[in-house]
């Protein structure tokens, strides 16, 4: 068996990181803050002239010129703080336009405490200086800042990405997890969708962390917002290869893969039919085989033949099994207890008749006594789903108990029924609260 495990090679993990382009914009201002007097705002007279020049300099594009003039203004001595502040913005500002992030960092983080930066212009510094701090890999200075710019609420989308993906790259997976766990727990109690980039940094923390429930609740989210068949793939086949040992549990994780389609291996396809025969699911014995041979998966001339003596024991059986099928209906019906219900139950889900299906699982569950109540629950689940009975199904789902296993499995059918619900819905309350807003401005 072929391990279908994934793990983030270097490649996919650089595919998360955003791109280099930040759109920084840093730009130089002379604003007055509101608390201080706006005659105590302006440069002393030994600094007029030099920050002139610069100024002047900037305007024709001449930034090495600028920054020279900058660098030796801040050597005069009794400048004012204000002095200072003013040589901060223009050095930050000639840095940038000269891509030289790494200089430019330093006096545009100064800018933020020195007490002559307007109020208002805070946010949009802040992520400036993110962003510059990103682009220079000082990670642990991004993540300080953007901390900051979190509790002080602003931190945009960008932010929240800078700083996930810097816990990440300084190798701090605890920290990667707690901050992204924090960031997908808030958008979905806001009834946001939480960023696929979110979840896959949190999947990877999880993974370097070598914690398997971490990984497979992370997969879950991702499953439940973003259902891509590479996640259902990374979950199922971990099932999987923990239900081996197991015939029934893993009948029902096949069942589920062969639902989302993910059964990809020879082996798999055998090993599904073989389950189903020994089950008494002919029917779903020979669909699964003769789909293993419409997709080519059985290559080598032995391969080949085993599997045609499969699926022809399997046609021969299926077509006596069906014909009994009415008659083992009625003595399951007056039978005291459900196991030969969920016998007949399972015949008429092999062979696709989910309404029959419905109706012989029902009188199982009902009736009780059956060998394994939460496989007929969650047998009685996927037919009403099968049946388009989705309410019923979510009930029957949720029903499924004393097995981890199938409880977990159940949840997944769950999850899949109701694929890119989650999403839709956080949509559905995002444009609702939009929608609000603007009819309370409006009104105003």
């Amino acid at each position: 068996m072929p391990n279908h495990i994934l793990k983030f090679t270097a490649a996919f993990s650089q595919a998360l990181i955003v791109s280099a382009a930040l759109g920084l914009s840093f730009a130089p201002t002379t604003g007055i803050s509101a608390d201080q007097p706006a005659k105590t705002q302006q440069p002393s007279a030994k600094l007029q002239k030099p920050l002139h020049d610069a100024q002047e300099d900037i305007k024709n594009k001449k930034y090495s010129d600028a920054i020279a003039k900058l660098k030796a203004a801040e050597q005069i001595q009794g400048k004012t703080p204000y002095d200072q502040h003013l040589i901060n913005q223009f050095l930050a500002y000639c840095y940038i336009r000269t891509q030289n992030y790494a200089e430019a960092a330093k006096p545009a983080e100064a800018q933020l405490d020195d007490g002559f930066t307007p109020q208002a212009e805070i946010p949009g510094l802040m992520r400036e200086v993110i962003g510059l701090n990103y682009q220079i890999k000082d990670y642990d200075k991004v993540i300080e800042i953007g901390n900051r710019a979190m509790k002080a609420g602003y931190a945009d989308e960008q932010t929240k990405t800078l700083i996930g993906q810097s816990y990440y790259l300084k190798g701090d997976w605890k920290g990667t997890l707690k901050f992204e766990e924090g960031v997908v727990d808030t958008e979905i109690k806001e009834g946001k969708t939480p960023k696929n980039d979110s979840l896959l940094l949190l999947y990877s923390a999880c993974q370097k962390l070598n914690d398997v429930k971490c990984e497979n609740s992370a997969l879950e989210k991702l499953i439940a917002y973003y259902p891509k068949p590479e996640y259902w793939q990374q979950l199922l086949y971990q099932i999987r290869q923990e239900t081996s040992g197991n015939e029934g549990n893993l009948l029902e994780t096949y069942r589920l893969m062969n639902e989302v389609d993910i059964i990809k291996e020879a082996a798999d396809y055998t090993e599904f039919a073989e389950l189903a025969i020994d089950a008494g699911s002919t029917g779903e014995a020979q669909a699964i085989l003769e789909k293993g041979f419409a997709r080519n998966v059985f290559t080598d001339k032995r391969n080949i033949e085993r599997n045609q003596r499969l699926l022809d024991r399997a046609k021969k059986q299926a077509a006596s099994d069906q014909a009994t099928l009415p008659k083992l209906e009625k003595e399951a019906d007056a039978a005291t207890t459900g196991q030969k219900n969920y016998g007949v139950g399972l015949g008429y889900y092999g062979y696709g008749q989910y309404d029959k299906a419905v109706d012989q699982l029902s009188k199982a569950v009902a009736k009780g006594g059956v060998k394994n109540d939460a496989e007929a629950h969650l047998l009685l689940g996927i037919s009403q789903f099968k049946a388009g009975h989705k309410d019923d199904a979510s009930k029957s789902f949720k029903a499924v108990k004393g097995d981890p296993t199938l409880e977990r499995l159940a949840n997944l059918w769950n999850l899949h029924m109701h694929e890119g619900a989650a999403k839709t819905a956080s949509a559905g309350k995002s444009t609702t609260k939009k929608s609000s807003k603007s009819t309370k401005v409006a009104k105003g």
